[in-house]
């Protein structure tokens, strides 16, 4: 028998799940319904990811957006409090650094500029100054660095459970079945059938379904330009530890890393075919990471891998940014993915704008319309030069 909803929420991640909460949050009356096929969150693209919080990124929308979510990730335990208990996300403010080659610091420049315009406390370090974050870095090669102290990382699956609890607390309905494709008439979106067979109409859909994203939306013949890419993050513990906390730094040749607790967790943009793939091999840090690492700072020199997991990308081809707002093509068709890594870091706004979207008509908190899906056909694209 089918069943009726006012909005229904095709993923129910950090993404998802910051949009329902939004909603209810924001005096939203209706019933906002979220379908999960991940019951435990294995495969979620969230606790998968490095939880890296930055500002530093090279066009105006993305410093926006990155603007207001750290400060409300700063605010996330009391603001998802349930029943007096704080969603603790062990937010650590120890920074994020890019180290720069004497060909690129011209463009670090320029990317602090930009940064320092939307009130982004970014800072152009020299090589001594950069020793002074991370006194055992090798600096003979470096121009500088561009570094911020507010960023830092967080625990990523904290929160999407924060925002999880928060959301069903405030009367969210989570179901956990997988949505097998939207439903519509020739007025638009009437609803979804569910993998088991269920059907639950509602004039409304938003597809925050992430690396499955586009599965989705081909069953309604309106593609989209994202791909699922492999992610590995491996973590290894060292002999002599470091002096100092470290902020998360991007190495030259895109190899990240930062602490975890005592130990280090490290990865890097490798080059991998599209597909649904979350094996993870020691072969990568040996032969990727290792040799990058161990040149940058002697201590990783002696390394022993402790663990490892990989994630998905949900990686937008286009211009490696989020898709969000009306699906020209349909009505009632909403979207938020192809976030392309910064979907955890980006959530606080995304949740907030779209759910004003959803509410008003329009976007009031920040303008998300540069990143509607019209740029595509309109080559107006959003391209960010700091894809890490």
């Amino acid at each position: 028998m089918a069943k009726h909803t006012d909005i229904i929420i095709a993923g129910g991640g950090v993404m998802g799940s910051s949009i329902a909460c939004h909603l209810l949050q924001d005096g939203f009356t209706g019933e906002v319904t979220v379908f999960e096929k991940d019951r435990l969150y294995e495969f979620s693209s969230t606790p998968r990811s490095a939880g890296g919080i930055r500002q530093l990124f090279t066009t105006d929308i993305n410093i926006q957006i990155s603007r207001y979510s750290l400060k409300k990730y700063l605010s996330f335990p009391e603001d998802m409090a349930v029943d007096g208990e704080c969603a603790e996300i062990d937010f650590k403010q120890r920074g994020y650094l890019f180290l720069g080659h004497q060909e690129s610091h011209k463009q670090l420049e320029h990317q602090m500029k930009k940064q320092q315009q939307h009130g982004v406390p970014s800072q152009l370090l020299s090589p001594e100054e950069l020793k002074d974050i991370i006194p055992e870095l090798t600096t003979c090669d470096l121009a500088g660095g561009l570094y911020c102290a507010e960023d830092g990382y967080l625990d990523p699956y904290s929160v999407m459970q924060g925002y999880i609890k928060k959301a069903k607390q405030l009367g969210a309905i989570y179901v956990y079945e997988g949505v097998d494709q939207i439903l519509t008439d020739r007025n638009g979106v009437t609803g979804v059938q569910l993998g088991n067979g269920e059907i639950y109409y509602a004039p409304r859909v938003i597809n925050c379904a992430g690396p499955w994203a586009p599965l989705l939306s081909e069953k309604l013949n309106l593609p989209l330009p994202i791909v699922p890419l492999k992610r590995q993050v491996i973590q290894f513990d060292i002999a002599n530890p470091l002096t100092k906390e470290l902020p998360l730094t991007i190495d030259p040749t895109g190899v990240y890393f930062r602490h975890e607790g005592k130990e280090i967790i490290s990865g890097f943009s490798e080059k991998v075919k599209p597909g649904y793939d979350f094996r993870w091999t020691r072969a990568f840090f040996e032969e990727q990471l290792w040799p990058v690492l161990a040149q940058r700072i002697k201590n990783f020199e002696r390394a022993k891998i402790t663990g490892g997991w990989a994630g998905l990308y949900s990686h937008n081809t286009s211009d490696q940014n989020a898709i969000i707002g009306r699906h020209p093509g349909l009505a009632g068709y909403y979207l938020a993915c192809g976030f392309s890594g910064h979907g955890m870091q980006q959530a606080p706004a995304v949740g907030k704008c779209l759910a004003e979207l959803l509410m008003t008509g329009s976007y009031q908190t920040l303008d998300l319309k540069p990143l509607r899906f019209e740029r595509f056909e309109e080559n107006d694209l959003v391209v960010e030069g700091a894809v890490v």
